[in-house]
């Protein structure tokens, strides 16, 4: 694998993905002035795959990395000695996991007082549910960052963020929900970047529970949904169409020639028949208050009935839905019918673990498939891309036939900017504001 000479660091795997060595950058200091170093690295990933630990790093880390599997070599050399093979770990430390920032070996929980780091910018103050500012770091390692000074403010709701955008109070909006987008699409004072996203809203079937124990009725109500519909209505064209799984079009592994599942309410029919449900059923749909997931629950609802599911509604506030995240006390985990929202990543290895193998900490559907999860570590010790793909398309294949989880649509990233704002690289996950041009 090439040296990655942009960053802090360059990743040489060994021969079978089982450990990965990073070359950290020499002269990179941490914001409070030390030395960044091997000790640094050691010491956070320790601290985010310790068992003990609360960090929401773990659903990345488990089975993958161990409190001691970071090593080490000298003080600019770090090895990843992983409890499996893994053909795209480095993106387990990456922006991808949002847990993993790199603190100094001398952290102390403390970092909202602080933001200690290595980037563009240092904070100069924060205040929680207020606003935050942050000026240039003079000793960051890379280019000169622009502008000298970000200023971030804290909405608690959406609708107050877009006035202040059209107001010109604001420069940049994190991503807005695509239920909005319209209200900023016209405006000429406004560009919205849209980049394609892995991003996603899974809608789960508990096979666990009568009446999804039986696949057929999964099936079915996969075949009852006009994806079409949701792209070109709901998300107004700014969507991919899913194929119910989480290999979506925008990963290089993805083997679109799996044949695309559409709407076909005939077929639909004959299998809730066959599984015994020509009169349909009663069944509730617990979701949460987001973005355009209530609009697809509704859809859902209207599509559902075509084939005789008669689909109550039942749309939570997201701390409700969320619960505490683990089994027997969330709603998102323990509901037979439900839509979970999930954000953008790189590559498909956690959309294909946390939620699907049998062991998975947001295993909403209780799946629990053998074949399915070796696949799956077969897909993630792939080294290359023919290899992936190929694992990737067996993967697609028994998703299709099992339907646990309904994956109809994988909406664009949308980030309006004034257009005094230039210079913001284009990341799915979201904006690295490290070249950021604002005019007056």
């Amino acid at each position: 694998m090439a040296a990655i000479k942009k960053y802090r660091f360059a990743v040489v795997p060994n021969a079978d993905g089982s450990v990965w060595t990073f070359k950290l950058r020499k002269g990179v200091k941490f914001h409070n002035g030390e030395d960044f170093k091997a000790d640094d690295v050691v010491a956070t990933f320790d601290r985010l795959a310790d068992p003990n630990g609360t960090s929401n790093a773990l659903s990345v880390f488990k089975g993958l990395l161990s409190k001691g599997g970071t090593r080490k070599v000298d003080d600019h050399t770090v090895e990843f000695h992983l409890d499996a093979p893994n053909g795209s770990f480095p993106y387990s430390v990456s922006i991808d996991n949002y847990n993993a920032v790199i603190l100094p070996a001398s952290y102390k929980d403390d970092y909202e007082k602080t933001f200690e780091g290595t980037g563009p910018f240092r904070l100069e103050s924060y205040t929680p549910k207020v606003g935050a500012s942050f000026v240039r770091n003079p000793d960051y390692w890379g280019e000169r960052a622009l502008p000298d000074r970000l200023e971030f403010k804290f909405y608690a709701d959406v609708q107050p963020r877009i006035l202040a955008l059209q107001a010109g109070e604001v420069d940049v909006l994190d991503a807005i929900p695509l239920d909005v987008s319209q209200v900023v699409l016209g405006n000429p004072d406004i560009t919205v970047l849209r980049v394609a996203s892995t991003a996603h809203r899974q809608l789960h079937m508990r096979c666990d529970m009568a009446p999804f124990t039986d696949k057929r009725v999964r099936q079915a109500l996969a075949l009852c949904i006009d994806r079409s519909q949701l792209v070109d209505g709901l998300c107004r064209g700014m969507a991919a169409t899913g194929n119910d799984s989480p290999f979506a079009p925008a990963f290089p592994a993805t083997d679109k020639s799996v044949p695309q599942r559409r709407q076909d309410i005939a077929k639909a029919k004959q299998l809730m028949e066959a599984a015994g449900l020509a009169n349909g059923f009663d069944m509730t749909l617990t979701t949460l208050r987001y973005s355009d997931v209530p609009g697809y629950a509704q859809l859902f609802q209207n599509f559902a009935k075509e084939i005789g599911a008669r689909i109550s509604l039942n749309i939570e506030d997201q701390d409700k839905y969320y619960g505490k995240a683990v089994f027997g006390q969330s709603d998102w985990l323990d509901s037979p019918l439900g839509i979970t929202d999930y954000a953008h990543r790189s590559v498909p290895n956690v959309f294909l673990k946390s939620p699907l193998v049998s062991d998975g900490p947001w295993n909403a559907a209780h799946f629990k498939n053998a074949t399915y999860d070796g696949m799956v570590n077969s897909y993630l010790k792939a080294l290359d891309l023919d290899a992936q793909r190929k694992a990737a398309s067996d993967i697609q294949k028994l998703l299709l036939d099992e339907t646990p989880v309904i994956f109809s649509y994988f909406p664009d990233l949308l980030v309006p900017v004034r257009k005094n704002v230039s210079g913001l690289p284009l990341i799915a996950a979201g904006l690295l504001l490290d070249r950021v041009s604002v005019t007056s």
